[in-house]
């Protein structure tokens, strides 16, 4: 099987199932794939009028009859290399979702999250609705501590313009991002968006980690991973992808993209979910009674609060509440 190693990234051009052997056991913080739909996805343009000019050869499917073997085979590989606390998130269609949740089913994989990615291009139908989404299986192997950066890209305090949470709002599990537009630029058949992946990077792992792709395609999960400071692991089994990818790749900078994501507008609170001392008890006493004295509402006096002791808004109220400093609800 041949190997590409650049800084940041080793790519296997091969099947990603028995090469999956070259991944030691419980080595992978992270793995985002998206395979084969078994769908005749090299044939879609027949029926779709797709201009397929500028898109790679090598698209490598699997035929409808395999996809159940295929995904047992493929989803054991995936748990296997994973760490205790290490998430999955698989991108699905729906004609053979019920083998990728049978083969989940077979592991000890935990269901996080069943996420709806609601895009554009929507393959027109004229007597059926439209089909424009993918599922997103978010899983993970159970026995460590799952990585998940509630604020890596949106803080809790920010608010959209009529009050509402923009944190809340970009952690629901209904993504609607659109595809990117590549036209006259060499493309495979179904890359992800930077804008997803990047998601998913940001919540799922920290700077460092090993990010794994087993179905590198486009290998845009890769060049994401690595923009964004992660190293990557992948298979590819299509030697034309493998070789225009990887010298596409080759020259990416590790870190490069780390300038173009979201990031919070204000800086974490290092302290949300952190016991309260008896000396921060006595200084939120203190401070809450002085503020209760000018004519600041219970609201403003909270956000008050927030910024001088490095506390979140519930974790304040509940201090208030718990300890009697401001009396509950009866």
């Amino acid at each position: 099987m041949r190997k590409v190693t650049i800084p940041g990234g080793v790519f296997y051009n091969g099947d990603c199932i028995p090469g999956s052997s070259q991944i030691p056991d419980n080595s992978v913080d992270l793995i985002i794939t998206d395979p084969p739909y078994g769908i005749e996805g090299d044939k879609l343009h027949r029926h779709y009028n797709r201009d397929e000019s500028f898109v790679t050869d090598g698209y490598v499917e699997i035929p409808a009859e395999e996809y159940e073997n295929f995904s047992l085979n493929w989803i054991a590989q995936a748990e296997r290399i994973l760490r205790p606390g290490g998430s999955i998130y698989i991108v699905s269609g729906y004609t053979n979702l019920l083998h990728i949740l049978n083969a989940l089913h077979h592991t000890r994989l935990e269901e996080v999250n069943h996420i709806i990615w609601k895009y554009n291009f929507g393959v027109f139908t004229s007597r059926k609705f439209v089909s424009s989404h993918y599922h997103i299986l978010y899983y993970t192997k159970p026995g460590g501590i799952r990585t998940f950066n509630t604020e890596c890209r949106v803080a809790l305090s920010e608010k959209d313009e009529h009050g509402g949470s923009l944190n809340y709002q970009d952690r629901e599990d209904v993504w609607i991002i659109n595809r990117e537009y590549k036209p006259g630029r060499v493309k495979n058949k179904n890359e992800l968006p930077f804008a997803l992946l990047s998601r998913i990077i940001q919540y799922s792992s920290n700077e460092g980690d090993l990010v794994c792709d087993l179905f590198l395609g486009g290998f845009s999960t890769a060049r994401t991973a690595i923009g964004l400071s992660r190293n990557v692991i992948g298979f590819e089994i299509s030697s034309g992808m493998f070789d225009t990818r990887t010298q596409e790749i080759a020259n990416l900078v590790p870190g490069s993209l780390l300038n173009t994501i979201r990031t919070p507008l204000e800086p974490e609170r290092k302290l949300t979910r952190k016991t309260w001392t008896d000396d921060e008890i006595n200084s939120l006493r203190n401070r809450y009674q002085e503020l209760s004295g000018t004519r600041l509402t219970e609201k403003e006096i909270n956000n008050k609060l927030q910024e001088e002791l490095g506390r979140g808004y519930w974790s304040i109220e509940k201090a208030l509440k718990k300890t009697g400093i401001k009396p509950g609800r009866r």
